[in-house]
């Protein structure tokens, strides 16, 4: 019986750790140059910012391949790619409108954009589960639903009769015009 994939040589013990160590504190180095941006879910890149710069660790301190160097250079490379990234983002909306995505309304009031739902591919009863997280207790609180780009949705609710919704917080979402 070949038992090679359950054990390993002890000599390679203290490699794996002392690989693990450098490249762990090469990714909080990189975090604190680059910034906390590096693993926010802000957009479709900072997600997969994240899933590759963990992939990365794993595949480093693991397998024999990458060798640590190859394995550091790939995390900072990913880590200049984001940071270079944010800079276009900032510096231009024609590149922002490029790489994100835009919210989406997904209720207005009380009233359910089924045509948004579909877009965003949600449906009503995942909808009705973040109403619930939200301690939305009836339609008559909710000020808008938004399908964020990060995937996550926000609900803007209240308990307060004729509370209004803060203009700016709609900015730039989709089917906003549907709450003036």
């Amino acid at each position: 019986m070949n038992t090679e994939w359950i054990t390993a040589e002890w000599a390679n013990i203290p490699l794996m750790l002392f690989t693990a160590l450098i490249t762990y504190a090469t990714i909080l180095v990189l975090t604190r140059v680059v910034g906390l941006r590096s693993f926010s879910k802000m957009s479709a890149s900072d997600f997969a910012m994240t899933i590759a710069v963990g992939s990365l660790f794993a595949s480093t301190i693991a397998l024999k391949n990458p060798s640590l160097l190859i394995g550091l250079l790939a995390i900072a490379s990913l880590y200049l790619g984001q940071w270079l990234l944010a800079w276009l983002r900032r510096k231009s909306k024609t590149f922002s409108k490029l790489v994100d995505n835009e919210p989406l309304l997904l209720m207005s009031g009380s009233t359910i954009l089924d045509e948004n739902l579909d877009k965003a591919n949600v449906t009503r009863a995942d909808l009705f589960g973040k109403l619930r997280e939200a301690n939305a207790l009836n339609y008559d609180q909710i000020l808008a639903v938004v399908f964020e780009t990060t995937g996550d949705v926000s609900v803007l609710h209240t308990t307060t009769d004729n509370q209004t919704l803060e203009p700016d917080f709609i900015q730039n979402v989709i089917g906003s015009e549907m709450l003036t």
